[in-house]
Order: structure tokens, then sequence, then C-alpha cells
């Protein structure tokens, strides 16, 4: 189990040191994305100024509040909550978003299927997991929100944000086939068995 420290973006050669149970901190940018706006971006064929090539998206729909441009809110956004949704819904993403943006890290809760853990494996991705409830905290992490693009979808725009010190994150999926959330499955599963059996339940 290690620890590493990115300054995004990062190369493939990068993403694939890492292993379950390793630790990340991210630095410098990061993207909020979500359901919205990948449908958008895949789906529908919507382009983006924003090159995410070697980046990690975030899934999250900010709480954000309208201010007057400036140099301390270049979007014109000052972050009130940013915190985290929920990832399995967006599990189709996974691919696309990596074969036709780049993006290496998936930054989210829950965790994601075999879907995702495959195309980690194939591409050279890792999804970083957060533990609920700390948007509080997260939002800490951020120091600006720098740019936003598809902002007709807000608050499922694509975000840009200005990070530093995010994380400690966990490396709940690897690009090695490793998955923090099989391994829980599969011990779940194994102490029900011997529940059952105790009780005498076939």
């Amino acid at each position: 189990m290690a620890h590493y420290q990115f300054t995004m973006p990062v190369t493939e050669e990068q993403v694939r040191q890492l292993r379950v149970n390793d630790t990340v901190t991210l630095e410098s940018t990061l993207f909020g994305i979500r359901d919205a706006t990948q449908i958008h971006m895949l789906d529908r064929g919507r382009s983006t100024r924003f090159d995410l090539d070697g980046h990690a998206v975030i899934h999250t729909a900010p709480n954000v509040r309208k201010v007057e441009r400036s140099e301390a809110f270049p979007a014109g956004y000052q972050p009130v909550c940013i915190g985290t949704t929920t990832s399995d819904r967006m599990e189709r993403f996974t691919r696309p978003l990596m074969e036709r943006f780049g993006v290496r890290f998936i930054v989210g809760k829950g965790g994601m299927r075999e879907g995702s853990l495959e195309a980690f494996r194939d591409l050279g991705g890792a999804y970083l997991a957060i533990v609920g409830g700390t948007a509080a905290l997260e939002t800490t992490w951020i120091e600006q929100i720098e740019d936003v693009d598809l902002d007709d979808l807000n608050p499922e725009s694509l975000w840009k944000f200005r990070i530093r010190h995010f994380g400690p994150l966990l490396v709940a999926m690897d690009s090695h086939g490793g998955s923090l959330y099989t391994e829980v499955r599969a011990d779940v599963d194994a102490r029900r068995a011997e529940v059952l059996a105790s009780l005498g339940v076939v």
C-alpha cells in the first residue's frame, strides 16, 4: 500500500503504478461531470473546449453561487458545496469517456461495475473513491472554479476546478483488474454462507 501525489494531467504509465488500497492526492486541475454532461457529450455528440486528456473527472453537480466575474471568480461562480454523487448510474460512460476524451481517473462514491473495470484495465485508468457525506471537506480542497463549459446544463455543466491537496483518495479499482468492491462482495458472500450454515439453513 503506497501513497501517490499527482499533478494533473497524468500518463498511462503513472496510472498503471497504482494498486487497489493505494491512496492518491491530486493537484492542479479536476473536472466536474455528471449524468447530463455525459449524455450530451457522449450520446448527443456535443464537444467541449476543455482538454480532458490525462485528467481526472469527479461525479458531481456542485452547489455554486453566481457572482460577478473577477480575478477570484474567473468563471463567474463561487463554490458553495461541491460534493460527490453516486457513480454506478454512470457506468456506461466510463469506456467512451476514456476512449474519446483520454480521461484517466474517475473520482466518485459507491464504486462502478465490471464494464468500468475492463475499461480501466484495457485503457489505463483507475477509480478513486470518496466516502459519502464529506462534501464540506471536499469543498475545502477546491481553490477556485476556473472555468465552465456546457453551462446550459447547469448545475450539470462541465466544471474546471483548481484544486490543492485533493485527497487522500482511495484507489478502489485499478488498471490490473483489482476491485475493492469485488473483494468486499466476496467477503460478504462468504460470511453470509457461514452464518446460514451455523443456523442450519441450506
